[in-house]
C-alpha cells in the first residue's frame, strides 16, 4: 500500500496565495525563516505533466516568490529546487540563504556547517510579515 500524498492531504504550510493551479506556502522551518514552497494543487509528478501555459504560470510564481524574498529579506542567495524524490508531487522549494545559516554554502539538506546565529534568525523572523505581504502582492498582481 502506498502512503497518501502529504501535499494532496494538506496545505504543506501557511498558505499565502492560492488559485486554481497552485498555492504558495511559508514552511515552518525554524532555522530558515522565509522558506517557501510553490505547490501545484493537482497531483502531478513532473513539470512536463503540465500543459505549457501552466508550466509558465508555475515558474512565474516561483520567480515572484524569489523576488519577494530578495526584497523583504535581502538574502545572500536564493536556492530553487524541484526534487520530488520523497514527495512525488510537483512543488518548488524557494529558500533564502545567508552566509551565517546552518548549512551555507551547502544545500539545507546537506551537512550542517555551524550553529545558526540566533540574533540573525530573530531579525529574519521579524521581516516575515513584510515577506507575506510582498509574496501575496506580487502573485495577486500577476493574475
Amino acid at each position: 500500500m502506498t502512503a497518501p500524498c502529504p501535499l494532496c492531504g494538506g496545505d504543506g504550510g501557511e498558505v499565502l496565495f492560492r488559485d486554481d493551479l497552485l498555492r504558495v506556502v511559508l514552511v515552518d522551518e525554524a532555522e530558515y525563516p522565509g522558506f517557501a514552497r510553490v505547490i501545484v494543487n493537482a497531483h502531478v509528478r513532473e513539470m512536463t505533466d503540465l500543459a505549457p501555459p501552466a508550466r509558465w504560470r508555475l515558474f512565474e510564481a516561483v520567480l515572484a516568490v524569489e523576488q519577494a524574498q530578495r526584497e523583504a529579506l535581502s538574502p545572500e542567495k536564493v536556492n530553487l529546487a524541484c526534487l520530488g524524490n520523497l514527495v512525488p508531487h510537483l512543488h518548488w522549494h524557494v529558500i533564502p540563504r545567508f552566509t551565517d545559516d546552518a548549512h551555507f554554502p551547502q544545500p539545507i539538506w546537506g551537512a550542517r556547517q555551524r550553529e545558526p546565529d540566533a540574533p540573525s534568525l530573530t531579525g529574519r523572523r521579524a521581516r516575515l510579515p513584510a515577506l507575506r505581504v510582498a509574496i501575496a502582492g506580487r502573485l495577486q498582481a500577476g493574475r
